[in-house]
C-alpha cells in the first residue's frame, strides 16, 4: 500500500508516492494556475492519479492522503482556513477529494509537513521532539513536540522566523521590526551581500558575479569567504551571529531532540555555516553545561520534506 503526499507550493503542485518503509517512490509535479477552489482540487486529483498510473497501480492502492499548505489549516475538520499564496477561505478539501478517493484525507500546514517528514526520518522514539528551521525567502519553522506536531490553538504556531532578534530594527512583512528573518534568511543574506558590495567595490565578489549585483545569490557570499575576501568573511560572519540568535532563542525555549537547518542554504559545506553555527549557539544556549543537548543537524530529506510528511500525516493528530 501506498500513501501520497501532496505540496502546494507558491508556483508549482507536487506530489509523491510513499511506500510503507516511508520511502518515497515517485514523484509528480504539475504548474500551479489558479482559477478557481474546484480547478485546485481537480488538478490534485489528476496529479494524484498520474502518480499511480506511472507505477501501474490504481486508487486501491492507498491508505492516505496528505496534504501540506502554505497556510492555516484546521487539521482536525480537513479545511484549508487561508493560504499565504492563493485566494482560498474555508475549503473544506479533504471531504471533497475523499469523495472520490473514500480514503482518509489528512491536511497540515507545509512546514509542519516538512518538519514532520524530518521528524519520522531522525526521531529514535516517540517521545523525541524537533524542530525544523527553514531558511529560503523567510524563515519557516515547524515544531514536533514529543511526537505531535505543534498548531497551536489556532494552526498559526510555529512561526519562528518572527522572533525579534533586533529590536526597532528592518521592518518585516508581518508589520514588526527587527524579525529574524529579516536578517538570517537567503533573502536577507542576498541583500547584506549585494550592500557589501556596493559598500566595497574591489571585493572579489564582483568577480564572482560577473559585476552584475543580480546575479547574487545565498551561496555568494561563502564562495568569496573561500576565495579570502575580505567583506564576504563579514557578510557570512555578521549573517552567522544573526543565525545563531534565533537558534539559541528557539533551542531555549523548546530544548528539542533536534534542531534541522533546512532550505539552499542547508547544502553549504560543514565548515562554513553547520560548524561555525554550533560554536556560536554553543556559547549562548542556556544548557550548556548539561551533559544532553540539543543536537543541531542538516535537514536530511531536501525538497522531499514537504511531500513525505504530508503523506505521513497520519501517523499524527
Amino acid at each position: 500500500m501506498y500513501t501520497i503526499g501532496i505540496d502546494i507550493g507558491g508556483t508549482n503542485l507536487k506530489a509523491g508516492l510513499v511506500d510503507e518503509q516511508e520511502g518515497l517512490v515517485t514523484t509528480a509535479s504539475m504548474p500551479l494556475q489558479w482559477v478557481s477552489p474546484e480547478k485546485l482540487v481537480e488538478d490534485l486529483l489528476d496529479l494524484s492519479d498520474g502518480l499511480l498510473r506511472r507505477q501501474g497501480a490504481d486508487r486501491g492502492a492507498v491508505s492516505a492522503i496528505g496534504i501540506g499548505v502554505p497556510g492555516v489549516v484546521d487539521h482536525a475538520a480537513g479545511t484549508i482556513m487561508k493560504t499565504t499564496n492563493i485566494p482560498i477561505r474555508n475549503l473544506p478539501v479533504a471531504e471533497l477529494i475523499g469523495r472520490g478517493w473514500h480514503v482518509p484525507v489528512h491536511l497540515g500546514n507545509d512546514a509542519d509537513c516538512a518538519a514532520w517528514g524530518e521528524y519520522c526520518h531522525f526521531a529514535r522514539s516517540e517521545e523525541e521532539s524537533l524542530v525544523l528551521v527553514t531558511l529560503g525567502t523567510g524563515i519557516g519553522t515547524g515544531l514536533v513536540l514529543n511526537g505531535r506536531i505543534h498548531r497551536g490553538c489556532n494552526g498559526c504556531a510555529g512561526e519562528g522566523g518572527h522572533i525579534v532578534v533586533v529590536p526597532g530594527g528592518e521592518l518585516c512583512s508581518c508589520g514588526r521590526r527587527g524579525c529574524w528573518e529579516r536578517y538570517a534568511s537567503a533573502t536577507a543574506l542576498v541583500r547584506q551581500t549585494k550592500a557589501a558590495m556596493e559598500a566595497d567595490p574591489g571585493s572579489k565578489l564582483w568577480e564572482l558575479t560577473d559585476g552584475n549585483l543580480e546575479k547574487v545569490d545565498g551561496r555568494t557570499a561563502f564562495d568569496g569567504v573561500r576565495r579570502g575576501d575580505a567583506a564576504a568573511k563579514q557578510v557570512v560572519e555578521r549573517f552567522l551571529d544573526y543565525l545563531a540568535e534565533g537558534v539559541t532563542d528557539l533551542i531555549n525555549l523548546l530544548q528539542p531532540s533536534y534542531l534541522c537547518i533546512g532550505g539552499g542554504l542547508s547544502r553549504e559545506d560543514d565548515a562554513y555555516l553547520l560548524q561555525p553555527l554550533k560554536k556560536r549557539v554553543e556559547a549562548m544556549r542556556f544548557d550548556r553545561d548539561l551533559e544532553r543537548h540539543t543536537e543541531i543537524v542538516k535537514a536530511a530529506l531536501g525538497n522531499d520534506a514537504g511531500i513525505i510528511g504530508a503523506a505521513l500525516l497520519g501517523r499524527t493528530q
